[in-house]
């Protein structure tokens, strides 16, 4: 059997809040910062938030986070969960306005065995994908490759909203 690796995620994931209250999670301290260019937030709305993944898979990876800590999506108030979706389908738009994508994925992994690297804190990921963008360097070189800069992102991003 073969492994694939992808070890640059290993900062990212380390940093997930054990805890459970949200005191070490990293998306409660991304809501303390006073710089959203900084933590990446590209828009705060009533319920969540917007932000730009710091370890992309594409140009325009974002997760729209509510504000309120739980693990579970059935524990998050339907306001929240509405608006969760109204800003995926906001982030769709602005993706194919701003990158003309092949196509485009929304979803969560919710709880460790699903695949979510910070489990104590649900979370969408939203990212416009191309054909053939999991090419050769992002399976066998272990190296993304990204058009952008994720400040740049950033600011085309925050523009839509």
């Amino acid at each position: 059997m073969d492994y694939l690796w992808t070890p640059w995620r290993y900062s990212y994931i380390t940093t997930a809040d054990t805890s459970g209250d949200g005191a070490s999670c990293i998306f409660c301290g991304l809501l303390r910062s006073h710089d959203d260019e900084k933590a990446l937030i590209v828009h705060r709305a009533e319920y969540n938030f917007v932000v730009l993944n710091a370890f992309p898979y594409t140009s325009g990876h974002s997760m729209i986070v509510p504000y309120e800590h739980v693990d579970r999506l059935h524990k998050l108030p339907q306001a929240a969960a509405t608006e969760m979706m109204a800003l995926a389908r906001h982030l769709e738009i602005a993706f194919l306005d701003l990158y003309r994508p092949d196509g485009v994925n929304i979803g969560m992994n919710i709880g460790k065995a699903a695949g979510a690297g910070i489990a104590g804190h649900i979370h969408m990921h939203a990212l416009p994908r191309w054909i053939a963008d999991a090419n050769f360097m992002t399976v066998i070189g272990e190296t993304r490759v990204l058009p952008e800069s994720l400040g740049t992102t950033w600011q085309r991003l925050k523009e839509k909203f």
